[in-house]
């Protein structure tokens, strides 16, 4: 009786370990593809980064769809900015981050208003501003696009990301404003290469 006792036991305990195994083991995630990785990058990728081309050509038809904001200083807001952009500042000067200050940037996207795309741009592509400032508002349920250049490009850079058939026809100073005020961009028809629809630059 004692034998059959302690083999019940032991058997008890080996059905426990062999069941959790097999569980866990059922449960586990599964590791993604390569493929699902690729295919979730250019997701991830066409979900936040819009297009600086594409982004002039929204401001040449006077498209109202979305809310560009400058995310630099103050001062260089004042000083220079892409035309038609708003500051909410993520710096208190050029040298001296406000990252501290959530609460007043996340009022201050919360305001903005309803329905609209909002682009952030900050220094340059590499700078990680827009991304932290990003991950920020996301972590408060409010969702921002980025664009895919910075202030740096934009105003320094105009042919590396134009088409070079272009640059005869437009000028980054054409697209700048200065002072307080987002200034508003000048209706121009010029042709596109980027044609129309998903697939547009």
């Amino acid at each position: 009786m004692k034998n059959i006792l302690i083999i019940a036991v032991i058997s008890a305990i080996i059905g426990g370990v062999v069941g959790s195994i097999f569980s866990s083991a059922a449960t586990e995630p599964k590791k993604p593809t390569n493929e699902q990785l690729i295919k979730e990058f250019y997701l991830t990728e066409n979900a936040v980064h819009i297009s600086p081309h594409g982004l002039r050509r929204m401001m040449d038809k006077g498209d109202t769809s979305f809310v560009l904001v400058d995310l630099r200083s103050a001062q260089e807001y004042e000083k220079e900015h892409v035309v038609g952009a708003i500051n909410i500042p993520a710096y208190k000067d050029p040298d001296t981050s406000a990252y501290d200050e959530k609460e007043r940037i996340v009022s201050a996207f919360r305001a903005l208003p309803a329905g609209k795309d909002i682009i952030v741009y900050c220094y340059s592509i590499p700078c990680m501003t827009g991304r932290k400032i990003g991950k920020m508002l996301a972590e408060e349920g409010i969702y921002v696009k980025h664009l895919g250049i910075g202030w740096n490009e934009w105003r320094h850079s105009w042919t590396m990301w134009n088409h070079e058939h272009e640059w005869k026809t437009t000028k980054a100073e054409d697209y700048i404003s200065t002072g307080k005020e987002p200034g508003t961009p000048a209706l121009r028809s010029l042709p596109s290469p980027c044609g129309d629809g998903e697939l547009a630059c």
